[in-house]
């Protein structure tokens, strides 16, 4: 491994914070914290510093969640995460892990129908969703985490999918705050 090719790359790419591995309840709070003294520590805007945390958080918990609802093993389980600062010092919030193909293009699907949406739209989406009887038999969540993060975040959110297999891919959603 070469860490100093590593690091540049990180630098090269403004990655403020980044992480590869098994993700648990008290990682996702360490993490947190780092993630919460290193916006403070670069002076961030209170509001885009709690956007980031939140933003963070739900992706993190959202990935820990789907993993334990598919029974992944502990390679499986993983998430890659990353935090950086774009060109014009807006914060990218990345977030990526394993799924099944066809959660994987719901999960595209879903991302793509909010990017259309203008902030008055989302908010109209959000109120909506909120108002919606939640199925307690669904296996995901009711939609209100994604669409939050759709507001909080300056521009469209932006999802990939990858296959890896016939059966799974690797998703990937970026939030810009």
């Amino acid at each position: 491994m070469n860490l100093l090719s590593l690091r540049n790359n990180y630098l090269q790419q403004r990655i403020m914070l980044c992480f590869n591995g098994p993700i648990s309840r008290s990682l996702i709070e360490e993490i947190g914290h780092a993630l919460r003294n290193y916006l403070n520590s670069q002076s961030a805007a209170p509001s885009s510093a709690m956007d980031v945390f939140a933003v963070y958080i739900e992706m993190t918990q959202n990935i820990r969640h789907y993993a334990l609802l598919q029974n992944y093993g502990e390679e499986d389980a993983t998430a890659t995460i990353a935090v950086a600062r774009d060109g014009d010092g807006r914060y990218l919030v990345s977030a990526g892990n394993l799924v099944e193909n066809t959660d994987g293009h719901r999960l595209v699907e879903a991302v793509e129908s909010l990017a259309g949406l203008d902030a008055g739209e989302l908010k109209r989406a959000y109120k909506q969703q909120l108002r919606r009887p939640r199925d307690e038999a669904a296996t995901s969540g009711a939609g209100l985490g994604l669409i939050d993060m759709a507001r909080k975040s300056t521009r469209p959110l932006e999802a990939s999918l990858q296959p890896l297999s016939s059966s799974q891919s690797f998703f990937s959603l970026t939030a810009t705050i």
